[in-house]
């Protein structure tokens, strides 16, 4: 793993796009398509942002997967995942060769199986992620699953993410958030050949110290990204203000 630490949100986003785009190229260049998956939420704003903006990059040569997606919501709903993709990202770049959206209005466990035997088939070259203010990494809430091998999983939602997804004014109220949801599974998120990892803002600050400082345990599930030598972590000065000086030096 390897940690960048910036002096705010926007230049975070900047430095992560730049890098995701960078691999997208490279993958393109070498084998003639780029396999990635996205991550959504508010610390995605920025480096998805960068991405689409970043010249040079073919995406009718992309194929595309994403994290997770709430079980039972509208894609018409505001904190709709599909939603927040087609607004916020496909419809401003050009035709990707492959959009595989996770339903969430499909019966969950086949909608699991389907995404599963095609992500199967392909290497992923760059994964964009977050860490939740639970540590999760995609839906995987601790204690998360280190174990299953299957790529998509049916997960349930604890209180403190469902508080994260009220708080950053996705739903009404918290009744309004869904209790279920289909996430990527923590190995199917290793697999990645690299993992662009963006975490601005204070609020993470304790999910940031936890997952890079403590051992790696599934009660702070995205302290496994310490194992992954593609990693690269990019923190702002206030999700990185509770790190020891040994890490931000």
């Amino acid at each position: 793993m390897k940690i960048h630490i910036t002096n705010n949100p926007q230049e975070l986003g900047q430095v992560a796009g730049d890098t995701a785009a960078t691999f997208i190229k490279k993958a393109i260049a070498a084998n003639g398509q780029s396999n990635i998956i996205l991550a959504t939420g508010t610390s995605q704003f920025d480096t998805l942002n960068q991405l689409i903006h970043e010249g040079g990059i073919d995406w009718s040569k992309v194929v595309m997967f994403h994290l997770d997606e709430y079980i039972g919501l509208p894609v018409t709903h505001a904190g709709s995942f599909r939603k927040y993709l087609q607004e916020r990202f496909l419809s401003k770049v050009g035709a990707l060769k492959q959009v595989h959206l996770i339903d969430g209005e499909a019966d969950p466990a086949t909608e699991c199986i389907r995404l599963g035997n095609i992500i199967a088939q392909l290497p992923v070259d760059v994964a964009l992620v977050g860490i939740g203010e639970n540590g999760h990494l995609a839906f995987n809430d601790p204690p998360a699953d280190f174990v299953t091998e299957q790529p998509y999983i049916v997960v349930e939602l604890d209180e403190q993410c469902r508080n994260q997804q009220y708080g950053e004014g996705w739903f009404g109220s918290m009744n309004e958030v869904p209790r279920q949801a289909i996430s990527m599974s923590i190995k199917q998120i290793l697999k990645s050949k690299n993992i662009i990892c963006s975490v601005p803002d204070q609020r993470k600050a304790i999910a940031v110290k936890n997952c890079l400082e403590l051992p790696v345990d599934n009660l702070h599930p995205a302290s496994i990204l310490q194992q992954h030598s593609g990693c690269f972590m990019y923190l702002d000065t206030s999700s990185a203000s509770l790190l020891s000086s040994q890490l931000t030096a």
